[in-house]
């Protein structure tokens, strides 16, 4: 019940209900898989941190975006710590912060975590990497909304 491979079905199994638009199946499911992985490999474990990021991604579908950047930057907190500031895990948190940012109509800081991520992807994946394109989109689409 306490081992790591029942923590990441209890995930696997979320990541299934969170599709289905079944958030609150979702939630309980990602807090055991969280509750486990903690116990498991302590607070600063990168699945732990992946696991704050999955349960930011439902509080995002029920408008919840304050919930969400909190987890967001818990699971990026660790992400630095066990992973370094140049990987590719740490600029997807970035964007998932900016993602919650543009929504909120909050475009400087938007663009400026879009910028971190970027830096990072480049740096990390190269030029011509999807990550890379995905976030030049998303700075698009920040840029198109403000009209310029």
């Amino acid at each position: 019940e306490d081992h790591p491979d029942v923590a990441g079905t209890y995930n696997n199994i979320a990541g299934v209900y969170a599709k289905q638009g079944k958030d609150e199946m979702a939630l309980e499911l990602y807090a055991k898989s969280l509750a486990i992985k903690i116990k498991a490999n302590g607070e600063d474990h990168p699945s732990v941190a992946n696991t704050y990021n999955n349960i930011a991604l439902v509080y995002i579908n029920q408008g919840q975006n304050e919930m969400a950047l909190e987890l967001f930057e818990k699971c990026l907190v660790i992400q630095i710590k066990a992973l370094g500031e140049n990987h590719p895990d740490v600029a997807d948190t970035y964007n998932n912060i900016a993602s919650v940012y543009a929504k909120q109509g909050k475009d400087e800081m938007a663009l400026e975590q879009y910028g971190k991520s970027l830096a990072i992807d480049i740096k990390a994946l190269g030029e011509d990497h999807p990550d890379v394109a995905d976030t030049y989109n998303n700075i698009a689409s920040v840029y198109a909304k403000q009209g310029k």
